[in-house]
């Protein structure tokens, strides 16, 4: 929908006149200021005009760490937080793009390859995107939008993949009608970050931004992951999910993400197949010896960590389909205990004096003891890690954190049942 814009402020009843906002957000009167913000920065940074508003959220990983690309099993849930865009057509195929608080991104869509100096850039998946929607034949046009964001980069709840979805949606929405779902959007995404930034990703973080809610994935099928939505039953059981950034970031740690895919593959290799998902877990465990010395071992801990991970998966996604809160905090802290021991992205190796993720994760165990469950929060290796804490704790909790981390170290998650949309007209 087109919503007329007046010089120099936002009129908030023509915001709201978007249907959904109550549908989509906890707090909708906050999201209708924050769509004004958007609206304002689009007129401000490329002029007046009629803009249409897209919202993509960031996601929460709940089990299956490192697990999608060797096509195994993963849960996700999408959050509250999210990056929310007014955008529009362009007259030329250049899309400008601005996020707040960085900079502008301008991307020429008559020249789509990839470039080498936009690698681990925003640049590189605005083009990557536009080259996944031109690739299958569909509609490519420029844009001008203007973002405001929830999301944290580089802490843990996804800013690369809610980035990358959101702009697929404005493809879809400006150009296509509408017509991609949520898994073809995703599959865009995916490629985008794995050809064009550099980063050899799975799909479980875009799916689940994509399309929203409680999500188990199975992901035989990379480019068709089977999805299961399951009921988030958190709050149900007196609990809150709830992140704490301890101030690392993402953004030099592509090398260190990649290393669990291609150990992983490795190991694979050694059997005569693609992934570990084609290798029997005791055909590996059977050849420890011989597997050591051709990929060594931390690649054989990453292995058995795959394994069993795709065990927690399922045994979480049973907890929660009958409700068993003991059960699936188990799996949790479980999940957690592997992360550190077998796979071993919670620090970065090459940083050892900057462990804040595992120094939140001992505190957070000594302030819980039997109550709750932590783990690390997403791909790991620095900013956040996650925690279920009791809900007569929960503020305690974040004093304790913020007096450790800072202040807005701590985040409150709640899960958002709508993926990525357009907050179209009534």
């Amino acid at each position: 929908m087109a919503i007329g814009m007046r010089p120099l402020r936002c009129d908030t009843a023509e915001v709201r006149a978007c249907r959904r906002f109550s549908e989509v957000y906890d707090e909708p009167d906050k999201a209708v200021r924050r769509a004004c913000q958007a609206a304002m920065g689009l007129y401000e940074h490329f002029g007046p005009g009629g803009f249409r508003l897209f919202s993509a959220p960031g996601r929460a990983e709940l089990g299956g760490s490192h697990t999608d690309h060797n096509r195994g099993l993963g849960l996700a849930a999408a959050v509250q937080a999210d990056i929310l865009a007014a955008a529009r057509p362009a007259a030329e195929p250049v899309v400008r793009l601005h996020s707040q608080g960085y900079y502008t991104d301008v991307i020429d869509l008559t020249d789509l390859a990839p470039r080498p100096e936009e690698r681990c850039h925003s640049a590189s998946l605005i083009r990557g995107i536009a080259a996944g929607f031109r690739e299958r034949g569909l509609a490519v046009g420029g844009f001008d939008a203007f973002t405001v964001s929830q999301v944290p980069r580089g802490a843990g709840v996804s800013s690369s993949a809610a980035f990358e979805v959101l702009v697929a949606s404005i493809f879809n929405g400006l150009y296509n009608g509408g017509a991609l779902d949520a898994a073809a959007v995703a599959r865009i995404a995916q490629e985008a970050e794995n050809r064009y930034f550099g980063k050899p990703s799975g799909i479980m973080d875009q799916a689940a931004c994509a399309a929203g809610g409680c999500l188990a994935m199975d992901f035989a099928s990379p480019s068709a992951p089977q999805a299961l939505r399951l009921p988030a039953r958190f709050e149900e059981w007196g609990l809150r999910l709830c992140a704490v950034n301890t101030g690392g970031s993402h953004t030099d740690l592509t090398q260190d993400f990649a290393a669990c895919r291609t150990e992983m593959e490795e190991t694979a290799r050694f059997f005569g197949g693609e992934t570990l998902r084609d290798i029997p877990r005791k055909q590996v465990e059977g050849a420890l010896p011989a597997l050591r010395r051709a990929v060594g071992d931390r690649a054989v801990l990453r292995a058995l960590h795959f394994y069993e991970e795709n065990d927690r998966v399922k045994r979480q996604c049973a907890a929660l389909q009958r409700g068993d809160a003991a059960a699936y905090l188990a799996q949790v802290a479980a999940s957690g205990r592997s992360c550190q021991e077998l796979l071993q992205n919670v620090s970065p190796p090459q940083t050892p004096r900057e462990q804040g993720p595992a120094l939140a994760l001992a505190l957070t165990e000594r302030f819980l003891g039997r109550e709750g469950a932590w783990r690390i929060q997403g791909g790991g290796f620095a900013g956040t890690i996650q925690a279920y804490v009791p809900a007569p704790r929960l503020e305690a909790y974040r004093q304790y954190m913020e007096g450790v981390f800072g202040q807005g170290c701590f985040h409150v998650l709640s899960v958002r049942e709508t993926g990525a949309t357009e907050l179209e007209a009534e």
